[in-house]
């Protein structure tokens, strides 16, 4: 089975260094999903585009760069009605470092996610 996928998410991670702070507002992800069915659950790779905000911040000065990068995972799907079914999967996601001029300094982001969640199936056919 194959299939494509999009998100978008708001995310409140932020870390701070002395007088910086970086954070990562929201991130969205673009991926291919490939898997094999077992009866009604479905197992599945999946990888693709990840791109987000980037925010750099220091004495009143904020920056925000949206930074593009990749994202990769695995998970699992069960279908437990008629176009309904409830998945679990672990995504790593890398967005790539930008420079901030308010800070002089460069930042990424690069974390891992473990998510949950319904899906409705629309079929074309």
């Amino acid at each position: 089975m194959f299939g494509v996928e999009g998100d978008l998410q708001a995310t409140g991670a932020d870390d701070t260094f002395a007088p910086w702070k970086f954070s990562n507002p929201w991130f969205s992800t673009v991926r291919g999903r490939v898997g094999f069915a077992l009866n009604n659950i479905m197992f599945y790779g999946t990888g693709g585009l990840a791109f987000g905000e980037l925010r750099g911040e220091t004495f009143g000065l904020s920056e925000s760069h949206t930074n593009v990068g990749w994202t990769a995972g695995a998970g699992a799907e069960f279908g437990f009605a008629q176009n309904w079914s409830a998945k679990i999967e672990y995504l790593y996601v890398d967005l790539a470092d930008s420079h901030f001029t308010v800070t002089g300094t460069s930042n990424g982001y690069r974390f891992g996610t473990v998510r949950a969640g319904v899906n409705y199936h629309f079929h074309a056919f």
